[in-house]
């Protein structure tokens, strides 16, 4: 029969979408997807139609531009975004109670293992077509799990969030043992409310930016951020090692201190903020969703790469910042740059260092906050249509998801608090404990898993119960000693 449908190259798709349907606003099958086929060119459409299990000639071709996706470049920035936030401002703290040498090697191991967890999340999310960190859950572990895993990712990602308003509050009002950034540049004043400058930044820098639909619309301003990150890093490292040389540094402790019972409890607490680190395992599925050409191996690619970056910006932060400050480092090392550095021009670094860092912030806030708003979507409205295709709700639930967020800023005494308690819990769930079950679980039912990789996943899933449990107690106790 004659039609005047045209031929789609092998590297596009159409969509097929309802037109004027308004007898069934929400049909079961609203829109269909056509991939191109293995031969050079795909026809839409043939002599009966009847293999679509629907007539085709209600739906009008929507032809438009075609969104290509994010290259590795892109995937890299954003992956490496949702990693480099304010956990890196927490390390320097946990170097003082763990030593140089077992900080180091700590950073270097857990490095390790959350790639080996995020190559095992993404080949088993691959296996059973899940588009999503909950979906890959609920295949292996069934529903009650993929409930818990999002609920984890809400906890996790909100509570970083909190911690991102608290650095700015801190870096830019001042705190109780620190000067800000605006009592030095222009003295007492209405900057010093906390709580109304940091409303100020949501308002006016954040809220625009988590308006965005597509985390591929963040990788400008993810780049970004990855370059402020590394800003601060040079200049952090290049401080110590001037230092060094002129001799100004005291001799840092190389291996941790269990002189006394409070150092001991220092050193559990410190590890579950240490795996804190290096989780983005809820932002895996969405990047490599909107991955140029995906496959496994490319993102497997962006993987290794991201926590070679990563590795390295976190090894030298943590190394420099306590070898600058010593047995003074704060658990936000951030707050250390308000006094004299010892060394020349130590006032212009020190604003490069903090206000820079502040920017890194702004633009890492809406990554996190995609996710966030992504996983708050699937629990409550579970059934809706995506939430791309719904803006009012979009925007509905960011600006819901950020008064709760400034809310909290304004409740949390510091940074050290919550790490130390997502660090134990929903942080190790999200990197090792969920992927370890999935990976365990999926190996059963289809592509198996080799013998070092089942002894891995093992390994991840008993260390990380292990962490959680003495972590969890850990931070009870230290509660209860404070409260005393």
């Amino acid at each position: 029969m004659d039609n005047n449908y045209s031929s789609i190259p092998r590297s596009q798709y159409v969509e097929l979408q309802l037109h004027n349907d308004s007898q069934n606003p929400r049909s079961e099958k609203p829109h269909v997807k056509l991939q191109s086929f293995d031969d050079h060119h795909a026809l839409i459409g043939d002599d009966d139609g009847d293999d679509l299990d629907l007539n085709i000639d209600h739906y009008p071709l929507i032809k438009g531009k075609i969104n290509k996706g994010s290259g590795v470049p892109g995937a890299v920035f954003n992956l490496t975004t949702s990693i480099i936030g304010a956990g890196i401002m927490a390390l320097p703290a946990t170097m003082k109670v763990l030593g140089l040498f077992v900080g180091f090697l700590l950073i270097i191991l857990m490095g390790i293992l959350s790639e080996i967890s995020v190559e095992l999340l993404v080949k088993f999310s691959v296996l059973v077509k899940a588009t999503s960190y909950g979906e890959v859950v609920q295949h292996a572990l069934g529903r009650p799990a993929r409930v818990l895993s999002e609920i984890c990712i809400i906890i996790n990602n909100a509570g970083v969030l909190v911690v991102y308003l608290i650095i700015m509050g801190d870096v830019m009002s001042g705190s109780l043992h620190h000067v800000g950034v605006f009592d030095q540049w222009l003295g007492n004043g209405m900057w010093d409310q906390r709580k109304l400058v940091i409303f100020i930044v949501v308002v006016v820098f954040l809220a625009p930016l988590c308006a965005l639909n597509r985390i591929d619309s963040l990788s400008l301003t993810s780049a970004a951020s990855v370059a402020l990150a590394v800003v601060f890093v040079v200049v952090c490292f290049t401080v110590a090692c001037i230092k060094l040389v002129e001799g100004k540094i005291d001799p840092p402790r190389l291996t941790p201190d269990f002189g006394s019972k409070k150092a001991i409890m220092d050193l559990l607490v410190v590890i579950p903020i240490m795996t804190n680190a290096y989780v983005c395992h809820f932002n895996v599925q969405p990047i490599y969703n909107e991955l140029e050409g995906r496959s496994i191996q490319k993102m497997n690619r962006v993987g290794r790469i991201t926590t070679v970056l990563c590795v390295v910006v976190y090894a030298a932060t943590a190394v420099s910042g306590y070898l600058l400050f010593g047995k003074d480092t704060e658990s936000d090392v951030l707050t250390n740059f308000d006094k004299d550095l010892g060394i020349r021009f130590s006032s212009a670094l020190n604003y490069i260092v903090r206000i820079g860092y502040i920017l890194h912030l702004v633009l890492v806030f809406p990554v996190i906050h995609f996710s966030l708003r992504q996983t708050v979507d699937a629990l409550v409205f579970e059934g809706s249509a995506p939430l791309v295709e719904s803006r009012r709700r979009s925007l509905a639930l960011t600006v819901v998801l950020l008064a709760l967020i400034y809310l909290g800023s304004t409740m949390i005494p510091n940074i050290w608090t919550a790490f130390k308690f997502t660090g134990a819990t929903t942080a190790v769930s999200l990197g090792f404990i969920f992927p370890s079950l999935v990976a365990l679980r999926l190996s059963r039912q289809g592509e198996g898993l080799g013998l070092g990789l089942k002894f891995l996943s093992w390994l991840m899933l008993v260390l990380a119960v292990i962490v959680s449990v003495v972590g969890v107690i850990s931070n009870i106790y230290s509660l209860e000693s404070k409260s005393e």
